[in-house]
C-alpha cells in the first residue's frame, strides 16, 4: 500500500459527528473516506439513547412546540457561564434546523419529536420543559444489507436476550406489562418478533435508540459513495505550509498514505477510555481506578493527539471535563464486567441514593450529570466515589434497578453475582452492601414521612418538570415519590462514569480547530467529542453531545465546500427547514 491515494476529506472516526460530516461532504459532490479504528462502525453514538437537542428544530416544530433561538442562547449562556463559547452557540444555533431539515430531506436519517423530554434545568433562564430535544426513528437492520455486519452492536447491559428496547412509550408499555392488558400484548408482539429475527438472523433487527441513528448515517453514507474504513487508524497528519494535507493510515497492516484535498474532520470521540488523559483531568481518576466509561474502548483520544500535533489547543479549563453519568458494575458469565448507565431508575418513585453513611446526598431524579456533581460534593477528599441506590420489593418487581429486570425475570442470579445486594430488613441490607445501618433506617424514616405529604423537602425529588417526567404518573400527587416500607429491601453500588469527554479540540463557528493563539489550523476541523463542547462542562438538556455533533458534522462540510454559511432567517422559515442544499 506504498502508493498515495487521494480524495477531498478524510473523516477520522464514524459517530454522529464524523458520519455527519462525510454524508454532508459527499453530498456537495466532494470524495469522502471515513477512517475508523475499530472493527465496528457508529462510535459512541451506536452505543446511546440516541436523542439530539437542536432547539427550534423543525420536527419539534411540527409537533406544535414555539421555541426561539434567543431563548435557547440566553439558556446556553447560563449554562456554560465563563466559558459560553459565543460564535460556536451561535453558529449551532442559526444551523441546527437547516442541518436537521437536510438530513430529513436528502438521506436515510428521519426523527421523531419528544416534545415532553424536558431541558435537564427548565426553570433556568431560557429552560424549556420539553421541545428541544428529538430522537431517531427506529430502523430495520435489513436495510445495511451485508452492512450490518459491521455496525456496532448496542451495549448489552442494555438490551433483553439482544432486544433493543425504545425510549419512551415502548419503554413504558414494558414497565407496564404486568398490570395493563394493552402493554402485556404490545410486549408479547415485540418480543415474537424479536424470537423470529433471532430464529432467521441470529440477532435482533429492530434497531433503537442510538443504533437507530447510527445506521441511518451509515446507510446514507453508503449511499453517497462514501468509502467507510474499519480497522484504519489514521496514525498521523501530514501538513504543508502550515495546512492539514495528508494523513498516514494503516490498513491490512501496512501504512497508507492519503492526500487530502479539502481537509480533514477528527470525530474519533473523545478521551473516555486514554488513562493517561483521565488522570490528569479526572480528579476522582489519578490512579486510573475511579472511573468506568462505557464507550468504546477504541476511543483512547487519537483525534485530540492528532490535533495536537497538527498545532491544534485542547480546552482544558472547563469545571467537567465529561458528562458524567452513575454507572454500577455487571459481573458477565466470561469472568468480565460490564457498565450499566443508570439514566431512569433513579427517578422512579420509591429509589433514594445514599453515601456509606446511610444518608441521601442529591434529588435522586435530577440528570445523570448533576447527580455525580453531587456525589464529587458529598464524598470527602481522599475518599472512593461512590453510592447505593436503595428500594424496596414493590419496586423492584415494578420497575427493576439497573441491569435487574422487572418480575417475572427472576433477581436470584442477580444476587448470587454480588450486583445485586438484599437483605430482610434495612438493617441486614446496610450490613451486606457496607452501609451504616442506623443512617440508613434514619433516612429511610425521614424519606417516609415526606412521601405521606407528597413533598421532599430535603431535596425536592419530582419538583422540576424533567424529575416527573421520568417518574411514574401514576404516584400522585408526585409521580417520583413513593414509599420504602415492604421487605426485602435491595440495593446497587453506583460509580462515576461517563457518556463521553467535554475537553476537546478548540473551534470556531466553522468547526475549524484553533491554535493557542485562537487562529484556525488550515485544513483541520473537528466534530462530535474531539471537540471542545458548546455547552462548557454542563449539561444541559438530552442529546446535547448527539445534537452539536451532527450539526457541526454538517457545518463542517459546509466549510470544506467553500459554501458560506447562509444569513441568518427569520425563525418561522428555520424551523420549516430550507429547499435545497444552501
Amino acid at each position: 500500500m506504498s502508493d498515495v491515494m487521494e480524495c477531498d476529506v478524510l473523516v477520522v472516526g464514524s459517530g454522529a459527528g464524523g458520519l455527519s460530516a462525510a454524508v454532508s461532504a459527499a453530498a456537495r459532490g466532494l470524495s469522502v473516506i471515513v477512517a475508523e479504528k475499530e472493527s465496528w462502525v457508529g462510535g459512541t453514538t451506536a452505543l446511546s439513547g440516541g436523542f439530539l437537542w437542536v432547539p427550534n428544530n423543525p420536527v419539534s416544530c411540527r409537533d406544535g412546540i414555539e421555541d426561539s433561538i434567543e431563548a435557547a442562547r440566553t439558556y446556553l449562556r447560563h449554562e456554560a457561564g465563563n466559558h459560553f463559547n459565543a460564535p460556536a452557540v451561535d453558529a449551532f444555533l442559526d444551523t441546527g434546523a437547516e442541518a436537521v431539515a437536510f438530513f430529513e430531506r436528502e438521506t436515510a436519517v428521519q426523527f421523531e419529536a419528544a416534545s415532553a423530554f424536558s431541558d435537564y434545568h427548565p426553570t433556568a433562564p431560557g429552560g424549556r420543559p420539553g421541545g428541544r430535544s428529538i430522537k431517531a426513528r427506529d430502523f430495520r437492520a435489513q436495510e445495511l444489507g451485508g452492512e450490518l455486519k459491521r455496525l456496532r452492536p448496542p451495549l448489552p447491559e442494555l438490551t433483553f436476550a439482544g432486544l433493543m428496547v425504545g425510549s419512551g412509550p415502548e419503554l413504558k408499555h414494558f414497565f407496564n406489562a404486568t398490570r395493563s392488558l394493552a402493554s402485556a400484548a404490545y410486549v408479547a408482539r415485540r418480543l415474537s418478533a424479536h424470537a423470529r429475527d433471532l430464529a432467521l438472523n441470529g440477532r435482533g433487527m429492530l434497531l433503537t435508540n442510538g443504533n437507530a441513528l447510527a445506521a441511518r448515517l451509515f446507510r446514507s453514507a453508503l449511499d453517497r459513495g462514501v468509502r467507510v474504513w474499519t480497522e484504519a487508524p489514521v496514525l498521523r497528519l501530514e501538513r504543508e505550509g502550515g495546512a492539514v494535507r495528508g494523513a498516514v493510515l494503516r490498513r491490512d497492516g501496512q501504512e497508507q498514505h492519503l492526500r487530502v484535498r479539502r481537509g480533514v474532520v477528527l470525530a474519533a470521540g473523545g478521551f473516555p477510555q486514554d488513562l493517561e488523559r483521565r488522570r490528569a483531568m479526572f480528579p476522582h481518576d489519578g490512579t486510573n481506578q475511579g472511573h468506568f466509561s462505557p464507550a468504546p474502548k477504541g476511543n483512547t483520544g487519537d483525534g485530540l493527539r492528532l490535533g495536537e500535533q497538527a498545532g491544534g489547543a485542547v480546552e482544558e479549563g472547563y469545571p467537567n471535563a465529561a458528562a458524567w453519568v452513575p454507572v454500577s458494575r455487571v459481573p458477565r458469565k466470561d469472568g468480565g464486567w460490564g457498565v450499566f448507565p443508570h439514566f431512569i431508575d433513579r427517578a422512579k418513585p420509591g429509589l433514594i441514593a445514599v453515601l456509606p453513611n446511610g444518608r441521601r446526598f442529591v434529588n435522586e431524579a435530577n440528570s445523570y450529570h448533576d447527580f455525580i456533581q453531587a456525589l464529587f460534593a458529598a464524598t470527602p477528599p481522599g475518599e472512593r466515589v461512590h453510592a447505593f441506590l436503595v428500594v424496596d420489593q414493590p419496586f423492584l418487581r415494578r420497575f427493576g434497578l439497573g441491569f435487574v429486570k422487572p418480575f417475572p425475570v427472576p433477581v436470584g442470579p442477580q444476587i448470587r453475582s454480588g450486583y445485586l445486594k438484599a437483605g430482610r430488613s434495612l438493617a441486614e441490607l446496610a450490613q451486606k452492601a457496607g452501609i451504616d445501618p442506623r443512617g440508613l433506617e434514619a433516612t429511610v424514616a425521614d424519606w417516609n414521612r415526606d412521601v405521606a405529604t407528597g413533598e421532599d423537602r430535603a431535596f425536592g425529588k419530582g419538583s422540576t418538570a424533567y424529575n416527573r417526567f421520568n417518574g411514574d404518573p401514576e404516584f400522585q400527587p408526585n409521580p417520583c415519590l413513593a414509599p420504602i416500607a415492604k421487605g426485602p429491601f435491595y440495593a446497587v453500588e453506583v460509580v462515576v462514569g461517563d457518556l463521553g469527554t467535554f475537553a476537546g479540540l478548540r473551534t470556531d463557528g466553522d468547526a475549524r480547530v484553533l491554535d493557542e493563539a485562537g487562529r484556525p489550523v488550515p485544513g483541520l476541523y473537528a466534530s462530535g467529542n474531539d471537540m471542545a463542547s458548546i455547552m462548557g462542562g454542563n449539561y444541559p438538556g438530552g442529546g446535547i453531545t448527539l445534537g452539536p455533533a451532527l450539526v457541526f458534522g454538517y457545518i463542517a462540510a459546509r466549510h470544506l465546500a467553500g459554501v458560506q454559511a447562509e444569513a441568518r432567517q427569520p425563525e418561522v422559515a428555520l424551523a420549516g427547514g430550507a429547499a435545497g442544499l444552501p
